[in-house]
């Protein structure tokens, strides 16, 4: 797992500043990280750009 303190995580244009249920994504090559914005010390999970990918085409069509 990638160190997390060399990522650049930003959080969603639809979390507001009172929104408590975020999660952080960092760009990384070939992949992206998510992260909880709560529990950033937790970890995060990676995924492959395809998969990532296929998220996101999915979640924008619900």
């Amino acid at each position: 797992m990638p160190e997390t303190s060399h990522m650049k995580f930003r959080k969603s244009s639809y979390s507001g500043a009172t929104t408590q249920n975020c999660v952080e994504v960092a760009d990384l090559p070939g992949a992206a990280a998510v992260r909880d914005t709560q529990n950033r010390d937790l970890g995060h999970l990676t995924f492959g750009a395809a998969e990532w990918e296929a998220l996101l085409r999915t979640a924008t069509r619900a």
